[in-house]
């Protein structure tokens, strides 16, 4: 694969994985640094990307896989030199903020928040399939094939993220 087909990838699928990983890292540096990894990783694999299968699910599983290890180096840096950990607030989504009035901006970035608040609170096991669902708008089939686990268990892992933010949502 050469650098013409990653452009292609780039301008065909940034902008999902770019989401994903900014739902994945949960501040933008690190979803910055996560997407050019991403990247550079399907530049290192190029041979294996069949462009006739799905590339998207192939760059997310790369995202997926990238997060992963970070998240693992991260919590052994820690262990052995613990740092504080810096809070950054995550861009308003588009979606919060396609109204008119203020009141109803005001009201749907507190729902945001919210909704928010209670996917980040999922384990990864259920917010990584939701997030892979939602965000990068990937189908079943190909959540599967990302994270290598039956179409059943991503379908049962969607719903029970599902009724745990109901639940929360319900009781806010």
């Amino acid at each position: 694969m050469d650098n013409m087909d990653i452009d292609s990838l780039v301008m065909l699928y940034g902008k999902a994985v770019y989401g994903f990983c900014l739902k994945l890292a949960r501040n933008r540096d690190n979803a910055d640094d996560l997407y050019q990894e991403t990247f550079l990783k399907a530049l290192e694999l190029g041979a294996k990307i069949d462009k006739s299968s799905n590339p998207k699910a192939f760059l997310i599983s790369i995202a997926v896989g990238l997060w992963k290890n970070n998240r693992r180096k991260y919590a052994r840096r820690q262990r052995i030199a613990p740092e504080g950990e810096l809070n950054e607030e995550v861009v308003n989504s588009a979606l919060c903020t396609n109204t008119t009035t203020p009141e109803e901006i005001v009201i749907l970035r507190e729902r945001c928040a919210v909704i928010r608040a209670a996917a980040d609170k999922l384990n990864d096991r259920l917010r990584i399939p939701l997030y892979m669902y939602y965000t990068a708008e990937m189908s079943v089939e190909d959540i599967a094939s990302a994270l290598r686990i039956p179409q059943g268990t991503v379908k049962s892992r969607l719903h029970k993220a599902r009724k745990i933010l109901k639940e929360v949502l319900e009781a806010n």
